[in-house]
């Protein structure tokens, strides 16, 4: 009788943890494989990087422990990295760590609820999509999609699988960057006129992994495996290791830096893309056999698509042979400035007596004021500081925990995909990049832009 009862009260809590999945579109497999209160988070990453080693590493170490997480595999199809990822995981999780052959491997093991993506630019989009499909949470960094194509068939995926997906835009993981955003959002600030983002450094060997270059062999990694669905060329390890300066491996400057500073600007006004886009730039210094610009400026109109009465616009300039290697973001408004570099709302630049009295208006000024602790951004491999990125991936192992949805949940990622894509194909077409928000396309020359 005790054993019937025991099965019955268990086969009633599944009819009914099946009922809430079907409920909420999520299988009955992925819903069992999301972690009880109790139960220890286990944890697989898909690529070994240099972001995963600087950035993601010490983050997880900050809050492992007290949210109970572990890492238990590590997925790379170069041996090299592979086995080091492995290693330096047992060091630090004082455990044996599974090394994976590549993703197919680790998710057939059944060893993960949760991953870290930090993969190349052209990969993210993808990898996502076997993670959720293999019923993973994950981690993503940024770019989320370097196409339309693979944009919308990650948005699907994650959509109908009800995963829990980070984006890795960790601004929005920033106390000044959420003042910021409720503040323009109050209608305070006056309607919005004006974003300048800039993102310059002088760092020849950014991108660059020279003495990696004679470490690795076609032999040592699955070359098919790493195109994935990109055109098949001959193997070649400035593709592999160096991916951020070649389309159609990366965009460079639109999706390394510009999609960190364009999110906030979704955040901000809710806006989910740009109405257009236009682009200019070159290789000026750094003539070392790249494709992608070493300069980049980027001219965007934004407001809503059924008004262009109303909106306002964004530039984005970048160079890597010239600058400070400050990240800057100011927001405009008739009545002043909102600085995310000093963190203060102020009047500059705001209409004053002076100039209001001749068309009888009133002077527009707005109160100093500030949006409370700086978090320091630079322009360095951890781009946004280890606090924002440390807070970041603490807010992803809550929300696998809670299941409710992140800080930058993968609409964040969708968005600032297209903006990435429009500026991408503004640049290589040298027509004006448009959006058809019918067919998900991003248009420039009346034609569907294509790598």
């Amino acid at each position: 009788m005790k054993k019937s009862r025991r099965s019955f009260l268990r086969n009633t809590a599944l009819a009914g943890a099946g009922v809430l999945a079907a409920q909420s579109g999520i299988s009955a497999f992925h819903y069992r494989r999301i972690p009880g209160a109790n139960d220890r988070v286990r944890v697989g990453v898909v690529g070994y990087s240099d972001r995963h080693r600087q950035s993601h590493m010490p983050c997880f170490m900050n809050h492992y422990k007290e949210l109970n997480f572990e890492i238990v595999a590590v997925s790379d199809i170069w041996n090299k990295r592979r086995e080091e990822g492995a290693s330096a995981w047992k060091e630090k999780m004082m455990r044996d760590v599974i090394a994976c052959r590549n993703n197919e491997e680790m998710y057939g093991k059944k060893i993960v609820d949760a991953v870290f993506i930090s993969t190349a630019d052209f990969q993210h989009a993808l990898h996502t999509i076997e993670a959720v499909k293999a019923g993973c949470d994950a981690y993503v960094e940024k770019p989320f999609a370097e196409t339309m194509e693979d944009n919308r068939a990650a948005l699907k995926a994650v959509k109908e699988t009800g995963k829990i997906v980070q984006i890795g835009s960790q601004r929005r993981s920033g106390t000044n960057y959420h003042a910021a955003n409720e503040f323009i959002r109050s209608g305070k600030f006056g309607p919005l006129t004006m974003v300048e983002l800039t993102w310059n450094v002088n760092q020849p060997g950014r991108w660059r992994r020279p003495a990696l270059l004679d470490q690795i062999k076609e032999s040592d990694t699955d070359w098919k495996r790493y195109l994935l669905n990109r055109p098949y060329e001959p193997f070649d390890p400035r593709l592999y290791l160096e991916y951020r300066l070649f389309w159609p491996y990366s965009s460079g400057l639109p999706g390394q830096w510009m999609s960190h500073q364009i999110d906030t600007v979704h955040w901000f006004t809710n806006l989910p893309h740009p109405r257009s886009v236009v682009a200019n730039g070159g290789i000026y210094m750094w003539k070392d056999g790249r494709k992608n610009w070493d300069t980049l400026m980027a001219a965007f109109d934004y407001g809503p698509l059924d008004d262009l009465s109303k909106g306002f616009q964004v530039t984005f300039g970048s160079r890597m042979h010239n600058g400070d290697e400050k990240p800057a973001e100011i927001y405009y408004s008739n009545g002043g400035e909102l600085n995310l570099n000093t963190n203060k709302v102020s009047p500059a630049g705001g209409l004053t007596a002076n100039h209001a009295k001749a068309m009888k208006m009133e002077a527009n000024l707005l109160p100093e004021q500030s949006l409370g602790a700086s978090v320091a951004v630079s322009a360095s491999a951890n781009t946004g500081g280890d606090i924002l990125t440390s807070n970041h991936v603490r807010n992803w192992m809550e929300c696998v925990r809670s299941r409710k949805q992140p800080n930058a949940p993968v609409e964040a990622g969708y968005s600032h995909s297209i903006a990435t894509i429009m500026t991408t194909a503004a640049a290589r077409t040298g027509e004006k990049a448009t959006f058809d928000t019918k067919t998900q396309e991003v248009m420039a020359g009346g034609k569907i832009f294509k790598y």
